[in-house]
């Protein structure tokens, strides 16, 4: 099951190659943001290795709001 967590889809990464056998993966299986990075689950179709790759970013990738206190 694909699920992709509440990112713009302009912003995903798209033919990332595996890290076991450098085959291109089109879109990761999961994105989910955080505050000052973004992290990718990848699954290669060809060797099924699964890997995770982070995004660090200077400034928060999203904006959270505050929490009720």
């Amino acid at each position: 099951m694909k699920k992709t967590a509440m990112v713009n889809t302009g912003d995903i990464p798209t033919q990332n190659p595996c890290a076991q056998c450098g085959a291109p993966i089109a879109q990761p299986d999961w994105v989910e943001p955080g505050e000052g990075r973004v992290s990718y689950l990848w699954t290669c179709h060809a060797c099924n290795y699964r890997f995770e790759a982070i995004a660090i970013f200077d400034e928060p990738a999203v904006e959270y709001p505050p929490l009720a206190a």
